[in-house]
């Protein structure tokens, strides 16, 4: 059995009978007047009706208006026909896409599987339909986020080149101005802040703040604040919660300023715990400072829980002393990088020589960006490993001057150690996710004591590179031991045993002294949260499944404070408990807040500190300015844009990238 065409594009059996008959009429006929099949997608709308001699016209199947197609010889083409389909003129299509609650019309519906008819030939289509209606409101909402996304100018729905590419894509969609997507964008931000707002209302933590400076070429800066915290789920976030222009980013006060702001804005003033910050500053503006954080919050150790210092950018100031006082031999390295990796044919050499010499490295060589000490860093390392090619290159190659020397070699290995130190413990700060504060202690002592040694060491180089970066790292230490060591006591796989070990590396006999202070400065943060009232924090309630109905808290306003004044003459505290109980087994992968998730009705109160303990952030940069060189600065374009409409791009875009955040169900208030 075979198929024949009609004029409607449908196929229709033919008996074997009529097959003769057929053929013999194929004979008759001269091949050019032979019909071929038609394959457009338009004869699936479209029927083809004889109206006279030679004259044909195409009739729609949905509003049976008609359209020229051929007369005699000449063919009209579908264009037409396709223009009445896709552009939306047939009024049957737009009624239909009218009462369509999703916007959007099927051409084409499969037959179905269990039916007994068999399925038609289905012709060459489209992949996209062309049923889909304009939704000018969603346009405008996808050109908003791609530019908030993609950090693209607002100005570039005014250029020329993509009003063109619009106009080729739906020359139906109406054109937006800088106000208009302007306002998108406003729109965008304010959406996603309010969901955000109702997240962190809902948490039962405090908030942890980071401050980083940006300076523009305009002498204004930039205040970008950064709120970490504990989820509903105990899982550590980190979100860029404000972005402050400050006139006068230099005067003592453009700081606390840009805090009191944010507070404000996010209705913080009741749960703050600590700042951390990036800048240099002096006496009187760290002191206001400090005063502003023991006003936001008194129960907390005073204001004590200040953060002076920025582990990121202290590990990029120590790389940056590294390699000047190395510049000599880093210049020469890349020099010699530069004279393989610029020209094809000295490459092609250097490969050849590599795999004749049979050197096991796998690393390639790159040149570095100054702006990136890490770049450097995997420079010299690459270099280093494949100094036996360079040493064969400048025998066989005689336009290559600049050879590093054995001695060189030796400089380059140890820059590499001084700068691997460094780059181990950077790196655990570029991931997309921000580590909890106990991870970077062992890091840090470690760093602290290796310094100590080579500092010590009898290599003149070594200890001349050493010196500076001991003490940059000294004031580090200084500043922030006590919060790294509080940290690393609430990990139940070193609690109080890990700071005696480090102390004892680094101060030797003085150890039990700096020991007793980080004892101490637990203690008394435990006792301030056993004072705080416990209706604004009740362990029961932190699940959010217990419900307040039918209890009554008549007469028994202050029972729980009896209860906890009695039971502690009778037993030790949570924490005491908690630190006398034996450490846990060292687990590479340990989810420390899962831990404490875990133990929270063990540990009601001792659980709420370790939470806020935990999410302390010990640098201000996001993980892609971790390796930055240089001070981060706004650029001209956003510098010319109203200080609200720049904090709504930057906060916007940090909020898109990590997504939406789960509201807790949790009763965060209880009133008595």
């Amino acid at each position: 059995m075979e198929d024949a065409p009609v004029e409607n594009n449908e196929l229709v059996p033919i008996e074997p009978e009529a097959n003769n008959a057929l053929q013999l009429s194929n004979n008759i006929e001269s091949q050019p007047n032979k019909r071929r099949k038609k394959k457009s997608i338009v004869w699936e709308h479209f029927t083809i009706e004889t109206v006279g001699a030679g004259c044909r016209r195409a009739c729609c199947k949905q509003c049976k208006q008609s359209f020229a197609y051929s007369t005699g010889s000449k063919v009209a083409g579908t264009s037409h026909l396709k223009r009445h389909i896709a552009k939306g003129t047939c009024p049957v299509i737009l009624r239909n896409r009218e009462q369509n609650s999703q916007n959007q019309l099927t051409p084409y519906s499969a037959p179905s599987k269990l039916g007994s008819d068999p399925p038609k030939r289905r012709y060459r289509t489209s992949s996209v339909s062309p049923f889909i209606m304009l939704d000018q409101d969603r346009c405008r909402h996808e050109i908003a986020n791609m530019i908030i996304m993609h950090d693209y100018p607002l100005h570039m729905v005014e250029h020329p080149g993509f009003i063109a590419f619009i106009r080729s894509l739906q020359p139906q969609f109406d054109l937006m101005s800088f106000n208009t997507v302007q306002g998108d964008c406003v729109a965008t931000y304010l959406r996603e802040k309010q969901m955000l707002h109702k997240v962190i209302e809902g948490i039962q933590s405090r908030i942890c703040l980071s401050l980083d400076l940006w300076n523009s070429g305009q002498s204004v800066g930039y205040v970008f604040i950064s709120g970490q915290f504990i989820d509903s789920e105990w899982k550590l976030q980190r979100r860029v919660l404000s972005v402050v222009m400050e006139p006068y980013p230099e005067s003592e006060s453009a700081f606390s300023h840009a805090v009191a702001v944010c507070l404000s804005d996010w209705s913080l003033e009741n749960k703050l715990f600590s700042m951390t910050i990036n800048h240099p500053l002096s006496e009187t503006g760290f002191e206001i400072l400090r005063i502003l954080l023991s006003m936001k919050n008194p129960q907390v150790l005073n204001g004590q829980l200040l953060v002076a210092n920025c582990l990121a950018r202290t590990l990029s100031s120590m790389a940056q002393d590294v390699l000047v006082g190395g510049q000599e031999i880093v210049k020469k390295i890349r020099n010699s990088v530069k004279y393989v990796k610029t020209s094809e044919s000295h490459e092609e050499k250097f490969l050849e020589l590599k795999q004749q010499l049979q050197v096991p490295s796998t690393k390639s060589l790159l040149l570095d960006k100054k702006t990136q000490w890490n770049t450097t860093y995997e420079m010299l390392l690459a270099a280093s490993e494949l100094k036996e090619v360079f040493s064969c290159l400048d025998t066989s190659d005689p336009d290559y001057k600049e050879a590093p020397s054995m001695e060189d070699w030796k400089q380059v290995e140890t820059l590499c150690a001084l700068l691997k130190l460094l780059f181990d413990t950077s790196n655990l700060l570029t991931s997309t996710k921000p580590p909890t504060t106990n991870t970077m202690f062992h890091e840090v002592w470690k760093i602290q004591l290796e310094l100590s040694r080579s500092a010590t060491g009898e290599d003149p180089f070594v200890s001349n590179l050493t010196k500076p970066m001991k003490e940059k790292f000294d004031k580090y230490w200084r500043d922030c031991s006590l919060v790294l060591a509080s940290a690393v006591v609430m990990d139940p796989r070193f609690k109080m045993k890990l700071v005696e070990f480090s102390f004892s590396k680094i101060y030797g006999d003085d150890a039990a002294t700096y020991v007793k202070i980080v004892d101490d400065g637990i203690h008394e943060l435990y006792s301030e949260y056993m004072a705080l009232p416990l209706p604004l924090t009740p362990t029961y309630m932190e699940d959010g499944n217990v419900k307040s109905e039918g209890v009554s808290d008549f007469g028994l306003s202050d029972f729980d404070v009896y209860i906890l004044e009695t039971s502690s003459q009778q037993m030790k505290s949570e924490l005491d408990q908690y630190l006398e109980e034996s450490v846990l087994p060292r687990i590479q992968e340990f989810d420390v807040l899962g831990w404490w998730k875990l133990n929270r009705l063990k540990y009601p109160n001792l659980s709420k500190m370790a939470r806020d303990i935990l999410s302390i952030p010990v640098s201000t940069v996001g993980p892609d300015s971790v390796y930055d060189t240089v001070s981060k600065e706004m650029d001209d374009y956003r510098s010319s844009l109203r200080p609200e409409t720049v904090e709504a791009l930057i906060c916007a875009k940090d909020w898109l990238q990590h997504g939406s955040l789960e509201i807790s169900n949790a009763l965060v208030k209880v009133e008595l």
